[in-house]
């Protein structure tokens, strides 16, 4: 089945084409989801409410994007709006310490080491590497989905960044 004929019989509430709609993307908005809010109930919640608004607002898709991107960023508005609820984003970092290139502790990095620490990252920093450098939203697309500025933005990553890095080294070190 197309993106426009799985369009067109969600739209006529065919339940077998939203059942295909939400397994055909369920997987992928999970895992945004959980990289946002760090919680596995949580990110739960993130998509069944995103995919509520999904099928709710269907019929305004207007076909600009695909339907996957679409569902995306309906998917990560709705888990940042639930991390933000448990915790806001830290205070501005002052980037003139040191702004620049970030080692993160020589190569080898397991993907595993990654993904946990990521997670232990403070909400509003993960919430910003994950767009960032996962999802690869630039700051200005970030600071709109936030509500927040460029700058804190940035500041976001960078502290995001040094935190990894201190982490990374620790856990490669048998921390």
């Amino acid at each position: 089945m197309t993106e426009r004929q799985l369009i067109e019989a969600c739209l006529n509430h065919d339940r077998r084409a939203q059942h295909l709609l939400y397994e055909r993307y369920c997987k992928a908005m999970y895992t945004i989801a959980y990289r946002i809010t760090g919680d596995f109930e949580l990110a739960g919640e993130t998509l069944q409410d995103a995919f509520l608004l999904v099928f709710r607002h269907l019929a305004n898709f207007e076909g600009r994007s695909t339907l996957g991107a679409w569902i995306k960023t309906i998917v990560v508005r709705t888990a940042v709006r639930k991390a933000e609820r448990r915790a806001p984003l830290p205070d501005e970092l002052d980037l003139r310490k040191d702004p620049g290139h970030l080692d993160w502790g020589g190569s080898g990095l397991d993907i595993e080491y990654l993904e946990k620490a990521i997670l232990t990252l403070p909400d509003g920093y993960r919430t910003v590497f994950v767009l960032a450098e996962i999802e690869g939203y630039t700051h200005r697309e970030i600071a709109d989905l936030l509500g927040i500025s460029e700058g804190t933005s940035k500041s976001q990553l960078w502290g995001a960044k040094k935190k990894l890095q201190t982490k990374l080294r620790g856990m490669m070190a048998g921390g």
